[in-house]
C-alpha cells in the first residue's frame, strides 16, 4: 500500500462515505459511517472514534480522508445520533457515556465488521476518541494497532502496561485535558509495556486536529501528525513489520 500524501483537511470537503448499520458483539445494531477507498478493497481497516461532539461532519470528513489513504474507515457512532453544540452538552454527553460499553461492543464490533473484508485493523481517535483508543488498546485484542489523538482515559498507570500492540500517540504542549505532566506518565507507563510505541508533543492546543475549529487548529502540527501516522502504520502493518 502506497503511503498518501498528507493533505489538510477542509471544512469544505464534500462527504463521499455512508452510513450504515452494523452488530455489535451483543447483537444490538450500532450506525456508523463507512469510507472506503476509490478501489473498493483495502487490506487495512480503521475504527475512528468520535470527538466528544459526536459523529459529526467533521469526523465523517477525517474518514473519508484516511480512506483516501487506502484503508476502510468505519466510524461509529457512539451517541446514536445524538449531537453537541456546546462544550458543556459536550460534556455532559461524555460524562454519561459508557466508556467500557463502547470499547467492547461499539468498537470492537467496527473491528469485526471491518474484518470481515480486512485483514490488520486499526483504532484511532481524537479527544475523548484518543481516550477510548487506549482503553481499546487494553481491553481488546483483536485490534492491530491503536492511534491516540490527545486523550487518556482513567486508568491507574499499572493498566496501560497491558497494550500490547503498536501505538503512535500525539498530545499537545498546551492542553489542560492532557496535560504534560499526565503524558509523561503514559509515556513512561508505556515503556513498561509490550507495546512498540511512538509519542509525539506539539506546541499546539488541545483540538489541533480538528480543521473545524480555527481557534486551535494547527496545519503544521495536523500534517505532521498524519505523516507520522502513516509512516508508522505502514511498518507495523506491514508483513515485514511484524
Amino acid at each position: 500500500m502506497l503511503q498518501p500524501v498528507p493533505v489538510r483537511l477542509s471544512p469544505e470537503r464534500l462527504l463521499v462515505g455512508k452510513m450504515i448499520v452494523f452488530h455489535r458483539p451483543d447483537g444490538k445494531p450500532c450506525a456508523g459511517y463507512l469510507a472506503e477507498p476509490s478501489a473498493n478493497r483495502s487490506e487495512w481497516g480503521f475504527v475512528v472514534i468520535q470527538e466528544w461532539w459526536g459523529l459529526n461532519d467533521q469526523i465523517k470528513e477525517t474518514a473519508d480522508f484516511i480512506a483516501s489513504a487506502g484503508y476502510r474507515a468505519l466510524a461509529p457512532d457512539l451517541y446514536a445520533g445524538r449531537l453537541a453544540t456546546s462544550s458543556s452538552e459536550a460534556s455532559h454527553m461524555m460524562a454519561n457515556l459508557d466508556f467500557v460499553d463502547a470499547s467492547d461492543q461499539d468498537i470492537l464490533g467496527s473491528v469485526q465488521y471491518l474484518r470481515r473484508d480486512s485483514k490488520k485493523i486499526v483504532v484511532g481517535g481524537f479527544c475523548m476518541g484518543g481516550a477510548l483508543t487506549i482503553l481499546s488498546a487494553v481491553r481488546l485484542h483483536e485490534m492491530d494497532a491503536g492511534v491516540c489523538f490527545y486523550g487518556i482515559p482513567e486508568l491507574d498507570a499499572e493498566q496501560f502496561r497491558a497494550i500490547q500492540i503498536p501505538l503512535i500517540c500525539h498530545f499537545a504542549n498546551s492542553d489542560d485535558w492532557c496535560t504534560p505532566e499526565k503524558v509523561n506518565v503514559l509515556e513512561a507507563s508505556l515503556k513498561g509495556s509490550r507495546s512498540t510505541f511512538e509519542l509525539y508533543r506539539y506546541d499546539a492546543h488541545h483540538g489541533f486536529m480538528n480543521a473545524h475549529r480555527a481557534r486551535v487548529y494547527d496545519a503544521g502540527s495536523s500534517e505532521a501528525a498524519w505523516e507520522r501516522t502513516f509512516t508508522f502504520l505502514a511498518r507495523v502493518l506491514s508483513p515485514a513489520g511484524n
